[in-house]
Parts: C-alpha cells; sequence; structure tokens
C-alpha cells in the first residue's frame, strides 16, 4: 500500500509502524510505503504523547523539536508563551514545540507559604492560578499580625498579602486602629442610699498595642466592656443618689483615672468616657418632682417674705419721715388724691359748702 502525503509549514509527522515510531517527518511532501500509520501534529500547539512519552523521545529526532518540562510532587509549573501566561501545568511530564513559539516556565513549590518568585499580582488574580493561593487584606486603617502553624511571624500593614495554599495554617489578625465607641447601655445599679436607677454609659478608645491587643488578650472589646461595666458598678455603689445627680459630670473622669493601668494591658488608650443618661424608676421619678416642688414653694415663699419685710420697713422709714416733715405729708396726701382723681371721672356736689371748705383745706395750708 502506497499513499502521498503533504506535511505543511508547522506542521510535523509521527510514521509509525506496528506501534513504534519509526520515522519523523517535517514540511514537504512524502511516500509511505506499506501498513503504517501517519499521525500529524501542529506545531503551534502542545504536543499530546499517543503513547508514552518515553518512549517517544528515545527517537533523537523528535526529542530535538521538542522541550521537555517536568513538574515533580508538591509542585507546579507556570507556563508563557511569548511572555504571556497561559495555563498551570501540575505534577507530570509535559513537551512542548519549539521555534514556532518562545515557551517559559516558573517552577514553584507549593509546600512553602511565602511566594518568592518573580509573579506579577495581577496574574497571582488569574482564575487559572487562584487556586493556588491565598490572599489577605490589610485596610488603610488596620494593623495585622501574620501567624503561620499558629506561631506569630511578623507585625504586617496595610495592604494585600499572598501565599501559596498549601496544609500550612497560615492567618492574618487584623485589630481596627481608628478611634470607636463603646456602649453600655441600661446598667441597673444600686446607689449607697440603696436607690434603684439605670445608667446609659459610654466610653471613646483606640487600639495602641496590636501585640497586646491580638495576642496578649482574648476579645479585647468585651474585656473593656466588663472592666468599666464593673467599674460603674462599684463607684456608682459608693455615692447617695443625690452625690450621684451633682457628681455626674465628673463620674467619668474618676472612673477612667481608676481603671487606666488596667486598660493599658489590653493595649488600648481610652480618650472620653461619660455618663449619657440617668433612668429613675417612676416611683422615684413621682417622689424627685415632689421633693423639687417643695423646694421650688420654700424658696417662692422665702422670696416672698423677704420682699414683704422690705417692704414694711420701707412703710416705715416713710412714715417716719412724714411724721417729722409737715411738708412731706402734704405732698403725700397730695399724690393719694392724685391717684384717686385718675380713677374719678366727675365729681358732683350735694349739700352746703362745708365740703368745698373740706377741699381747700386739704390743697392750701
Amino acid at each position: 500500500m502506497i499513499k502521498r502525503i503533504t506535511i505543511n509549514a508547522y506542521q510535523v509527522g509521527l510514521v509509525f509502524e506496528r506501534g513504534k515510531l519509526t520515522k519523523v517527518l517535517q514540511e514537504g511532501r512524502y511516500w509511505i510505503i506499506g501498513n503504517k500509520e501517519l499521525k500529524i501534529f501542529e506545531m503551534k500547539q502542545s504536543f499530546v504523547a499517543p503513547i508514552e512519552l518515553n518512549i517517544l523521545l528515545e527517537n533523537k529526532e523528535l526529542a530535538s523539536l521538542l522541550e521537555v518540562v517536568e513538574v515533580g510532587d508538591n509542585e507546579i509549573a507556570l507556563y508563557y508563551t511569548n511572555g504571556m501566561f497561559k495555563e498551570v501545568l501540575q505534577t507530570g511530564r509535559y513537551a512542548f514545540w519549539k521555534a514556532y513559539v518562545k515557551n517559559e516556565f516558573v517552577k514553584v513549590d507549593v509546600t512553602k507559604v511565602d511566594i518568592t518568585e518573580n509573579i506579577a499580582t495581577t496574574l497571582l488574580e488569574n482564575a487559572k492560578l487562584r487556586m493556588y493561593t491565598r490572599k489577605f487584606q490589610v485596610f488603610n486603617y488596620e494593623k495585622g499580625l501574620l501567624f503561620v502553624d499558629g506561631k506569630l511571624i511578623k507585625e504586617v500593614m496595610a495592604g494585600t498579602y499572598y501565599f501559596w495554599n498549601n496544609n500550612t495554617t497560615v492567618e492574618v489578625k487584623t485589630a481596627d486602629m481608628r478611634q470607636q465607641q463603646l456602649e453600655i447601655s441600661g446598667q441597673e445599679l444600686l446607689t449607697k442610699d440603696k436607690a434603684g436607677l439605670r445608667i446609659n454609659f459610654y466610653v471613646r478608645y483606640q487600639v495602641v498595642d496590636v501585640l497586646k491587643a491580638l495576642v496578649d488578650n482574648k476579645d479585647f472589646e468585651k474585656q473593656l466592656y466588663v472592666l468599666m461595666q464593673l467599674a460603674l458598678r462599684a463607684f456608682v455603689g459608693s455615692l447617695t443618689l443625690d452625690e450621684l445627680l451633682s457628681k455626674k459630670d465628673t463620674i467619668a473622669t474618676a472612673i477612667l483615672e481608676d481603671v487606666t493601668s488596667k486598660i493599658s494591658t489590653l493595649g488600648l488608650s481610652v480618650s472620653d468616657a461619660g455618663i449619657r443618661d440617668v433612668i429613675l424608676p417612676g416611683d422615684m421619678k413621682e417622689i424627685m418632682n415632689q421633693v423639687l416642688v417643695a423646694e421650688k414653694k420654700a424658696q417662692a415663699n422665702s422670696i416672698m417674705r423677704r420682699e414683704e419685710t422690705a417692704s414694711t420697713r420701707s412703710l416705715l422709714n416713710t412714715a417716719k419721715l412724714m411724721e417729722e416733715n409737715e411738708m412731706l405729708w402734704k405732698l403725700k396726701e397730695m399724690e393719694y388724691v392724685e391717684k384717686i382723681a385718675d380713677k374719678i371721672g366727675e365729681i358732683s356736689i350735694s349739700g352746703g359748702g362745708n365740703i368745698i371748705g373740706q377741699l381747700k383745706e386739704i390743697f392750701v395750708k
């Protein structure tokens, strides 16, 4: 059996006889004589071996046309063609045609944690490579701690961090370094004089030591909450209700002075705190309102008595002056007559002329 075949440019023909590679054909026209099998391969594609690759590579002519890369256990290889990433090669032996494109390979030992190879960040986000990496992000307002197999490695600042994805445990714990506010609401407390009330309290804090906050302490925010809650309870219990209400604005300062050292062990600093509300129960409100009304009434009565005393003293002084000065007496009489006349529209006289005489006696000495 004879047949004529043509091998085009960038093609390679492999001639097999009884399953064994006997000849490699490159560009040209050939005669195939006998019961032989021909397989034609495009050099622009990767070489997929029709039989075991090691057997084919025994042919030196074919071996010279192929570039072989071996990827060991726990390795991957990044395959580039003409400088552009194409695919990820897993464990195995691969062959690629030479000459048509420029092949490049970057082998990676994925048993290690850090990505030490020169691989672009955009490539690490590629869907083909993403399954082999893990990503951690630390925002601008955060600080982080890197742990590998539970061991603290280093402190990390804001940025995006990539590591190879393997059986090694990698974790980045972060803490928000901004100023934050913690609300301690609805605390039911008893004062020294056994008055029950509820207090809403707040505290503004900031993480200043990320190592203390995340490593030396667990749930530092919960610890801060309990610390401030107990300090508030102890302080309120040492004051009577009246003392508490009168010192409401200074309580926060006193509490902070008492717990500052304990707060610093949490890796925190507190800039401000205060009582937002003091809520009395219904019956206590009514009693307080009654006390307030009684106090205001007493103040009003005191002011009225003081004014009456001053008025009486003024009248006494006026009387003494009028007694000593007859002209002042007459002037006072004229003042009262004037006040009376302002309220009288007209005067009708009936009777004798005695009334005229009396008026003269009033106005003319």
